[in-house]
């Protein structure tokens, strides 16, 4: 596959254990999620790699079960998908907020039509 970058910035972003029986986060991670990304309401930095994803220092690899989607009566664009960092398991949901929505909207869906999983 072709290298494929995609930048752009997200209003909200959650990332959380997944799947359940997967090993637990140890609470510092926890914390270090929640205060960095979770409960942080700054503009997050979202780079979308050919096969991974960067959201600030975060780097999200062994990315899985990617969905795309514009919700109904939202100007918005959400990506989810399963993904590994640190060794450690989650679920990610990341959703933009900008005025160029749909424009990121149509990269993430060619980006995830050509992903190689």
């Amino acid at each position: 596959m072709s290298e494929t970058q995609i930048s752009y910035f997200a209003e909200k972003v959650f990332i959380h254990h997944w799947p359940k029986d997967s090993p637990k986060w140890n609470e510092s991670l926890q914390k270090k999620l929640d205060d960095n990304i979770n409960k942080n309401s700054k503009l997050k930095k979202i780079v979308v790699n050919s096969e991974t994803v960067l959201i600030e220092e975060f780097v999200i690899t062994n990315l899985k079960k990617i969905g795309v989607s514009v919700p109904f009566f939202k100007n918005e664009c959400r990506i989810i998908f399963e993904g590994q960092f640190e060794n450690i398991f989650a679920h990610i949901h990341i959703t933009t907020k900008s005025d160029n929505f749909l424009n990121i909207f149509n990269q993430l869906m060619s980006w995830k039509n050509n992903f190689s999983n």
